[in-house]
């Protein structure tokens, strides 16, 4: 995707160039405000014969050789990112519907950083937007046409390198998540990641089963003993920056249970329909590295993904089990059907291992999380609960909202093994995405901080903010800003530049 500027607002002879203009303007625009506009007049005209309260945007085409066509949002003033986010996702959605292969971008009448705020989440919807889901259809549509956005009199720190290299985690993370189970099993995630990697000049390493052995992962093995085949493993990606960091690696860290049946304790038919999408933990994980990567971001990270599948069968781990993690910790396994906080277990005490300067994992992990928030909002946990409200900023001016649930010991309690250093949860649903984090807390060194996001967002019906798709891609967005706009253990705490 190209994206240019031009200094000034479009002119006759730039809307010849251009086979579509979204314009987003205040909800009352002043006549003033239409004369700044190629034909603004005409456009004046059709938005004052609008029915009082109409809500969908103006689309029209411009009375001018080429017949470009216009789209004009009218947008509420408010400082509600995520807000803002929907309603330019649904005018995105209408310009796209005609398929524009050049498109300009207009915000007008606004201040300054609300400028740059529409311009940016315009920008961003649109790559969301036109990005081209998996499909396996025989005939299905043409891929959209949209190759090049030009922003006219764009707002200053507007940065359309970072908006690309978020769209492109997000489109990875989306992308991932959709695929069907038998594209993205354990060996064609291995596969894919490979691949990815090669082309991006990262370094990997796949720890298989064995080699899983030999270290005492026995928490990730217990979930991957029930596999028909013997392809799962731990994937380990490093990305290294051009110039030498002093800094340890940060560690991302994703939940890959690339199809969840839920084991011995079976999952219903409903329940387990989408349990394809149970790997979005580590595609976010992936998809975050991506948008570092692509963003020359200086200094090193390490990416870990749990890739297995949770099958029923004969070999499969079952309730009252006792395993033993590869730091020494045995578990006692109650509910098959939470196999992602094991696998998740011998993964983040690997990371651990590593000494890195900060860990954060995403996981599809808990349906009390998403009981507790809905699919709006993702969970976040953490051994340093004094970052939450930072985090909590951090997702309401990113448009990827979270909450942070407390980690008091006495959650322990409810996980108390008599047989066993630790129970893996609780026969008892309450609370389950808090107990889940006390679990996993287990396996990572309290000297590191560590962050847990519980993905209650990860499918949201109707989209969710910049996203159309119900596969959301939640916590790239969040993570870039977190590790790139604010200074947090580990991370560069710079913005990178255009």
């Amino acid at each position: 995707m190209s994206i240019t500027r031009s200094r000034n607002l479009p002119t006759e002879g730039q809307l010849k160039r251009l086979q579509h203009l979204l314009v987003l303007m205040p909800e009352s625009p002043g006549e003033e405000l239409w004369h700044q506009l190629p034909h603004g007049d005409v456009l004046a005209a059709l938005a004052w014969r609008r029915p009082a309260g109409a809500k969908s945007p103006l689309k029209t085409h411009f009375p001018a050789a080429g017949r470009a066509a216009a789209t004009v949002g009218f947008m509420a003033e408010t400082d509600d990112v995520f807000a803002t986010q929907t309603g330019v996702r649904k005018i995105a959605a209408e310009v796209l519907k005609d398929d524009p292969e050049t498109l300009g971008i207009v915000a007008l009448g606004w201040d300054p950083e609300t400028c740059l705020r529409l311009q940016s989440t315009a920008i961003s919807a649109l790559l969301l937007g036109a990005f081209r889901m998996p499909t396996e259809r025989s005939k299905s549509d043409p891929p959209p046409r949209l190759r090049r956005l030009r922003i006219f009199a764009p707002a200053a720190g507007l940065n359309p390198k970072r908006l690309l290299a978020e769209a492109d985690g997000n489109n990875l993370a989306r992308w991932l998540s959709a695929l069907p189970p038998n594209r993205l099993d354990a060996s064609g995630y291995r596969q894919a990641a490979t691949d990815l990697a090669r082309r991006e000049g990262w370094k990997v390493r796949f720890l298989d089963e064995k080699s899983l052995a030999r270290k005492g992962a026995g928490a990730f093995l217990a979930v991957s003993q029930g596999n028909a085949t013997r392809d799962a493993g731990i994937l380990h990606i490093r990305y290294r920056p051009a110039k030498v960091s002093g800094r340890p690696p940060l560690a991302l860290v994703g939940k890959g249970i690339c199809f969840d049946t839920g084991g011995n304790n079976l999952k219903p038919f409903k329940s387990m329909l989408n349990m394809h999408e149970d790997m979005q933990g580590s595609a976010v994980a992936l998809g975050t590295l991506l948008s570092l990567s692509r963003l020359e971001y200086e200094h090193p990270v390490d990416c870990w993904l749990a890739v297995t599948e949770n099958r029923i069968g004969p070999s499969a781990y079952k309730s009252r089990d006792v395993v033993t993690a590869v730091n020494g910790t045995s578990i006692e396994v109650i509910h098959t059907d939470a196999e992602g906080r094991m696998a998740l277990a011998d993964t983040l005490a690997l990371a651990c291992a590593e000494q890195p300067a900060m860990v954060l994992d995403y996981a599809t992990l808990t349906g009390t999380c998403v009981s507790a928030l809905s699919s709006r909002y993702s969970g976040i946990f953490s051994n340093r609960t004094d970052l939450y409200p930072l985090l909590e900023g951090v997702g309401r001016d990113s448009g990827e909202r979270v909450w942070g649930f407390p980690m008091d010991k006495d959650f322990d309690e409810p996980i108390q093994s008599k047989v066993a250093d630790v129970a893996q949860c609780s026969p008892d649903s309450e609370g389950d995405h808090i107990l889940a984090a006390r679990f996993l807390s287990r396996f990572v060194d309290a000297q590191i901080p560590w962050v847990h996001m519980d993905l209650a967002a990860g499918h949201s019906k109707s989209g969710l903010g910049l996203v159309p798709t119900a596969v959301t891609g939640f916590g790239v967005r969040f993570s870039v800003s977190v590790l790139l706009d604010h200074d947090l253990p580990g991370t560069a705490g710079e913005a990178s530049k255009t």
